[in-house]
């Protein structure tokens, strides 16, 4: 099997299990693999957890889930050390929590408090965690997948934005369509008579051949730059446009940049392009610029929404010619 042919299988496996949430699975698998966090958004009961739980029986992989609550501690996340008196002599040993495993799921990561959210950059940014001043090193495959419910339900807090930028993508779940309703009805109906799936699970290293193979897809010149003029549009906005002056407060991070670019790749690579097209890179950016962007106040009264926003910038930043999108003089 090679890794396009893993990835593909995992793709299709996650929407038999999963109905109605095409582009939710797609997302998860770039996420995968372009080695990234996904921040989820949505009612409870849209298949948010469903989705990261059968990525995670697919793959070869650990699973851990940390329900987020208002009393978690940070501890109750990565570990702590523990106190042994052994022939007479004190002796600490870590237990490791749950962030040690292979794929998280973060539920409703926006009920817990700072304290929690902090424990957990580290281990979204670094791969590491550290307790009582020692570092311990997280998988070689470790992936977080958050969900979180609107902020404007009741028991949630609003992210910080540090750990906001920490995502790859804030990919937001809607309900699913009549048709697709109705197949999730019989699927759960089906399921009293559930017969285990015996098919072998996806190797991890079919994951990182899969990366390896990303990294390869061309980026041209003409297309690093438009990806830069995407990002300048929202950091620099009167520059573009007085329209996007007045919507715009703070715009898009370096780390925002890689993001794109990393997400462009993969998603040219899902569609068998050996190079970035600009279809590749405005097929991602909602989904990557959409917790990066902060609102003016005059926008966030306005009742406008961030995607709103991207579509302003899509429609004002040049698109490369053909000509100049490969390579040409």
């Amino acid at each position: 099997m090679t890794a396009r042919e893993a990835i593909k299988e995992l793709l299709e496996r996650m929407n038999e299990k999963v109905i109605g949430q095409e582009h939710i699975v797609d997302r998860f698998i770039m996420g995968l693999l372009a080695d990234g966090n996904i921040l989820v958004e949505g009612l409870p009961g849209l298949a948010k957890t469903r989705t990261v739980r059968s990525m995670a029986e697919i793959i070869d992989s650990k699973f851990s889930r940390i329900q987020f609550t208002p009393d978690l501690a940070p501890s109750d996340v990565l570990g702590q050390e523990r106190h042994y008196e052994e022939e007479g002599k004190d002796i600490y040993r870590f237990h490791k929590g749950p962030i040690f495993g292979n794929i998280i799921l973060a539920d409703e990561i926006n009920r817990a408090q700072a304290k929690v959210q902090a424990a957990m950059l580290e281990a979204m940014e670094e791969k590491q965690v550290t307790i009582a001043g020692k570092t311990f090193k997280l998988p070689e495959l470790f992936m977080v997948l958050a969900t979180q419910n609107p902020i404007e339900q009741e028991g949630t807090y609003p992210l910080p934005e540090a750990q906001k930028d920490r995502f790859l993508m804030h990919v937001k779940i809607d309900y699913v369509n009549m048709d697709s309703e109705l197949k999730m009805i019989r699927m759960v109906q089906d399921e009293k008579h559930h017969v285990p799936d015996e098919r072998p699970k996806i190797p991890q290293a079919m994951i990182f051949e899969a990366r390896e193979e990303v990294r390869d897809i061309v980026l041209s010149e003409a297309i690093g730059k438009y990806i830069v003029d995407l990002v300048f549009s929202t950091r620099y906005p009167l520059r573009y446009s007085k329209q996007l002056e007045v919507m715009i407060s703070v715009g898009v991070s370096p780390r925002g940049s890689l993001a794109l670019t990393q997400c462009a790749q993969v998603h040219a690579w899902m569609k068998g392009h050996k190079e970035v097209t600009v279809e590749d890179v405005q097929s991602v950016i909602h989904d990557v610029f959409r917790h990066r962007i902060l609102k003016s106040e005059h926008t966030r009264f306005s009742g406008i929404q961030n995607d709103e926003i991207i579509d302003i910038i899509l429609k004002t930043v040049p698109v490369p010619s053909l000509g100049e999108e490969s390579g040409e003089e």
